[in-house]
């Protein structure tokens, strides 16, 4: 009968055996990629602790400046006539190192010296009523005034006395007396006559006052003519020479006490937060490899500014040049050690982690890993100081070599060099 009749047939068998192969091969790679990553053991390098002196630092780059520093510049447009010293020279106080043609401010100076005179003469001229013509014309219309009004009560005591014989009338004598009224009147006026104003006598004292601005502004530009040290230093540059023309406010030359000097460090604005006063900082110049200079922050940042793509804050940095070797104006290399602990007990930072703000280790007790918190003190870029949670005899994990990663209470094996 057909119904009830299996029927193996050669395709059915076949995809039989496939799948059987396909699911074999699948236990295999399940079984292997358990036995290979099942987290009873994994393989890890360890550290253990050790004391020593670490520090944090900022490394940035600076330019270096002069402290005591003297810059001179023209004070007029005019021919440099004598430089006198030459760059690197040392110089004393006082002495004379260039020399302007000084023929135009010597020629202001007497401008306005005779401007001087002149406002002077004004104002006493003023005072004393007008010049001196003007002063003798005055005297005149006084003295006739003065001989008008005499004249005028002789008169008038005449006809007072013709009037008491009869010899004379009242309209004579009222006549009289009114001329030697108006002569009094006349005298008076002349008398008490003010020939200026208070405010033409400001303008006079005004004109005096600027005139001596003019003199003393011009003595000081000729002064500045002959260009002098103001203290004992090092003439470091000069970017004129003698027969040379300046015009006003061109730079004439620099001079510095080089023993001493200072860099302006450019710190990122994230970092600023780290910097004291008094901290200490090593400098140094790619000019002079293996050469180095040490400091301290003298003044710490004001403000922020943008310089280029980054927002820095200025720091200055004095530090002892007493070799001389450094120089203004070159670009230095700054660390600035803004922490620094003897005798701390640190790690390798890889062998710290963090988890919801908290930092720990994975210390390695028989066998297996074991979390421990820890708290942090100064970090720099390959170590950290542990303040509290490990001793110095602690053997922390510091790297899986095992697809696995380290986690608490997992078995580990200890290798140093892994394949």
């Amino acid at each position: 009968m057909a119904n009830g009749t299996v029927t193996n047939t050669p395709g059915g068998t076949r995809r039989s055996w496939i799948a059987i192969v396909v699911v074999v091969l699948l236990l295999m790679i399940a079984a292997g990629a358990y036995v290979e990553l099942r987290p009873h053991r994994i393989r890890v390098s360890v550290v253990s602790p050790i004391r020593q002196t670490i520090s944090s630092d900022i490394t940035t780059n600076g330019k270096v400046e002069p402290i005591h520093g003297f810059e001179a510049h023209a004070p007029l447009a005019g021919t440099i006539q004598k430089v006198l010293v030459k760059e690197g020279a040392a110089v004393k106080a006082g002495q004379l190192l260039l020399v302007l043609d000084d023929s135009r401010s010597r020629a202001d100076l007497a401008t306005a010296q005779t401007r001087l005179k002149a406002a002077q003469a004004a104002y006493a001229n003023l005072l004393a009523g007008g010049t001196e013509q003007e002063l003798l014309s005055r005297r005149s219309e006084l003295q006739k005034a003065t001989t008008e009004r005499d004249a005028a009560e002789r008169q008038l005591a005449a006809l007072q006395r013709l009037l008491q014989n009869g010899a004379a009338t009242a309209d004579e004598v009222s006549a009289a007396s009114d001329r030697l009224a108006r002569a009094k009147a006349d005298l008076t006026q002349l008398q008490s006559q003010v020939r200026y104003s208070p405010l033409e006598l400001q303008h006079s004292q005004e004109e005096i006052d600027a005139a001596k601005a003019s003199i003393q502004l011009a003595e000081e530009v000729l002064r500045s003519c002959n260009v002098t040290a103001p203290f004992d230093g090092t003439v470091y540059f000069i970017p004129v020479r003698a027969g040379s023309f300046a015009n006003v406010g061109d730079l004439l030359l620099q001079e510095a006490n080089l023993s001493e000097l200072q860099v302006r460090a450019f710190v990122d604005e994230p970092e600023i937060g780290h910097l004291a006063l008094g901290e200490s900082v090593r400098i140094t110049w790619d000019a002079l490899p293996g050469q180095s200079w040490q400091g301290v922050v003298t003044s710490l940042p004001s403000t922020v500014v943008a310089r280029g793509s980054r927002v820095v804050g200025e720091v200055l940095c004095k530090l002892d040049n007493s070799n001389r070797l450094l120089l203004p104006n070159v670009d230095v290399n700054t660390t600035i050690i803004v922490g620094s602990t003897q005798d701390a007990i640190t790690v390798p930072r890889e062998a710290v982690r963090e988890d919801s703000g908290h930092n720990f280790v994975y210390l390695l007790k028989d066998g297996h890993l074991h979390r421990q918190d820890v708290k942090l003190g100064i970090t720099n870029l390959t170590r950290v100081e542990v303040l509290s949670g490990v001793s110095q005899g602690d053997v922390i994990a510091v790297q899986s070599f095992s697809p696995s990663p380290m986690a608490e209470g997992v078995e580990v094996k200890v290798v140093e060099n892994p394949v």
